[in-house]
């Protein structure tokens, strides 16, 4: 099968779409089908071996966070590799994201597959403002997917259909096998972790309001923030407490480690999460984990059966599920258990296997439509 994966986001930028394109890609290719991406890149260079680069990006806002995004006319070059490598399936990521996707919608004669990434309480005012232009791109698409309710959700808002829900996948094997703890932090304390982003919807602000709280009710314990970025204003705001622990930009091969270093995992992230990696991979990990009842997080994980869910921006309930975790080891293991099973789920093994199933299953729906649209045309020219 020839397969052409498309991304509008920069390829030169950590993030979670890249992450799933690149990682269906390397299963593919494994099972022996040919795989192209498509993706601009900010530093084309360095990608060039990896990735048929699509012009250059910018920055936009986009859902509380910055996307990076070509605006780049690229008609003449997206029909000139359409010709020649005659796919049989081009495969859009975020397809209504501007301007690489509608490119590729506009030539493409393969079965177009459209995966739906984002989620946002309240709505998109993207997908708002420009649906009038974009309906006419979103009926080209074929094959519908959606990586969790909550994504599906956001985009049936603005275009209502059916949506396959098959959801990111993890790197299971990465974080749910051996991995030494780190020495510094088995002094007999028990560490709460964090990951993520510097970025207000993560929540850390309400984490770190809830740990002095913690600190009070069990002195014996460490915050470790784990993330990608500059978490500098927090670094002076918590200053005074040293059991308070910013490690920014850890190496992705390092995370197992503080997995095995943490006594409770804390996603305290305030909303606009379609899945949320990281909590998938701390359930990988074996991690007791206290979560925000969001959507994005309520899909995936169950009150009281593989975690604790709290209501959003409280630090008070925050603080409260965490002393409950750190007060019962029982309850920790009996979550940490039921957790990694759920997350196995999430293998990328399994999440390949489901879109490859769900682009052959929309292609013997083509073939059989074909079929009868030929047998139809021959008994009307018989007649």
């Amino acid at each position: 099968m020839k397969i052409a994966l498309v991304s509008p986001y920069d390829w030169c930028v950590e993030g979670g779409v890249k992450t799933h394109i690149r990682h269906l890609a390397e299963y593919f290719r494994d099972w022996g089908h040919e795989v192209v991406i498509f993706a601009p890149a900010s530093e084309p260079e360095r990608v060039r071996d990896e990735i048929h680069v699509m012009g250059r990006p910018f920055s936009m806002r986009v859902s509380g966070s910055v996307a990076r995004i070509t605006f780049a006319w690229k008609s003449p070059e997206v029909k000139r590799v359409l010709a020649e490598h005659r796919f049989d399936v081009v495969h859009l990521h975020e397809p209504l994201m501007p301007l690489l996707p509608y490119h590729f919608l506009r030539y493409s004669r393969a079965v177009n597959v459209g995966t739906f990434h984002a989620a946002k309480e309240g709505g998109n005012r993207f997908y708002g403002y420009t649906t009038p232009l974009t309906r006419r791109w979103f009926r080209k698409i074929e094959g519908k997917i959606a990586v969790s309710p909550a994504a599906a959700k956001l985009v049936s808002r603005y275009f209502p259909g059916y949506f396959n829900i098959i959801p990111n996948g993890i790197d299971y094997g990465h974080f749910a096998g051996p991995a030494e703890p780190f020495p510094e932090f088995m002094d007999g304390r028990q560490n709460i972790l964090f990951v993520g982003r510097p970025e207000k919807r993560k929540g850390l602000k309400y984490l770190l309001r809830a740990y002095l709280r913690i600190r009070e009710m069990e002195p014996n314990t460490r915050l470790i923030v784990v993330g990608a970025g500059d978490f500098s204003r927090y670094e002076r705001v918590m200053a005074p407490f040293p059991d308070v622990v910013f490690r920014p930009n850890v190496p992705y091969a390092d995370l197992p480690r503080y997995h095995r270093s943490s006594t409770v995992f804390c996603a305290p992230n305030t909303g606009n999460e379609s899945q949320g990696y990281v909590l998938l991979e701390a359930l990988a990990a074996g991690d007791a984990v206290v979560a925000s009842n969001i959507e994005g997080f309520a899909g995936v994980m169950t009150h009281e059966m593989e975690g604790l869910l709290v209501r959003p921006k409280d630090p008070e309930a925050l603080a409260a599920a965490v002393v409950r975790l750190l007060r019962n080891p029982m309850l920790r293991e009996e979550l940490s258990a039921r957790g990694r099973e759920l997350a196995r789920h999430y293998s990328w093994d399994n999440v390949a296997h489901r879109v490859l199933w769900y682009y052959e299953r929309l292609l013997y729906e083509r073939q059989q439509v074909a079929e009868t649209r030929a047998r139809r045309a021959a008994l009307a020219a018989g007649r």
